[in-house]
């Protein structure tokens, strides 16, 4: 039962972690829920959104990939939750705080990755998809989440530091889980062979996605336990560092993964344009958010699946056969 679990917490829990009973809470009050706690309760909301659920559709590295196995951003979000978990775990954080921000950290991402990011930061003059992910979860979604769980989402970008210990093991673990995931998947592309990693890396990370894994999780959590702070040791955050620096060299701006960027770059483009001149073909829910249009288009295209928005594309400039339209 719920008390049973709030006892746990008090009892079991480190002194840094972010009690249940603690939270400063929704800004809307509802009902206590007689089973789950309040962390409990927005893992589950999160979980049962339509922002969550068009994840599986939306673009991790690479654009509309032909194979099952590359990475979305629902199964990138997944593998965040579940390395974030293992951390929190042991270090005896409230894993269910750290859940329901790992959920809900990427709700706010484009169709088509980054591209689609710098798309609308270009057409709007700004736009973070982590302010993105807040704005989903707060005014499109209503899901009405505590301060705890909000401030991570909004904060779990590498620079930013959440209020709690869990949201600092949710920022670290996107880190972990992108950098690893990434190099599998680029492998797969033929981006990438093993063997091009830096020696110095795989000496001190280990070679492949598991030992990468396994090596930065332990080290978080050994330079991490018992203290007020998630952090890594020298010589492992190093070539953490080292390792960012050669994706974004080789798989991130590479001719490979990008092919098709600059496409979806152009289409992203032009449905905002067009939404611009035709205000009335946005869906009415887009329209009750803001007075401003442009807000409205941003909101309605930040939500679309990599497959809708091709969807919408082909329906406004694609030509149809006239039997299609019968």
């Amino acid at each position: 039962m719920k008390e049973d679990y709030l006892r746990f917490e008090e009892e079991f829990l480190s002194e840094y972690a972010t009690k249940s009973i603690n939270t400063k809470g929704r800004a809307i009050l509802i009902e206590p829920c007689s089973l789950r706690t309040e962390f409990q309760r927005d893992r589950d909301r999160i979980l049962h959104s339509k922002s969550f659920r068009r994840l599986k559709h939306k673009t991790q590295v690479f654009l509309s990939p032909g194979g099952d196995h590359y990475r979305t951003r629902l199964t990138h979000t997944l593998e965040v939750t579940q390395i974030a978990r293992t951390i929190s775990r042991a270090l005896c954080l409230n894993e269910d705080l750290t859940e329901a921000i790992a959920l809900g950290h990427d709700l706010g991402h484009t169709p088509f990755g980054h591209a689609g990011e710098r798309v609308l930061r270009a057409k709007t003059g700004h736009f973070e998809h982590n302010e993105q992910s807040l704005r989903v979860v707060d005014i499109i979604e209503k899901l009405n989440l505590t301060y705890e769980v909000r401030d991570g989402i909004l904060n779990h970008r590498l620079g930013q530091t959440p209020i709690t210990l869990e949201g600092r093991v949710v920022s670290i673990s996107d880190r972990i889980a992108y950098l690893t995931h990434d190099i599998e998947d680029a492998v797969r592309a033929g981006i990438l062979k093993e063997e091009d990693i830096p020696s110095s890396i795989e000496c001190v990370l280990g070679k492949g996605k598991g030992k990468k894994i396994d090596s930065l999780v332990k080290d978080v959590i050994k330079a991490s336990y018992g203290r007020n702070e998630i952090s890594m040791s020298e010589v492992v955050g190093e070539e953490m560092a080292k390792l960012r620096e050669f994706m974004f060299n080789e798989v991130y701006g590479s001719v490979v993964a990008k092919k098709e960027e600059k496409k979806a770059v152009r289409m992203l483009g032009i449905l905002f344009d067009y939404f611009y001149a035709h205000p009335e073909d946005i869906p009415e829910l887009y329209k009750t958010i803001s007075d401003d249009p442009i807000v409205n288009i941003k909101d309605y295209i930040a939500g679309m699946s990599d497959n809708y928005a091709e969807k919408i594309f082909s329906s406004h400039f694609i030509p149809k056969g006239w039997e299609d339209q019968l």
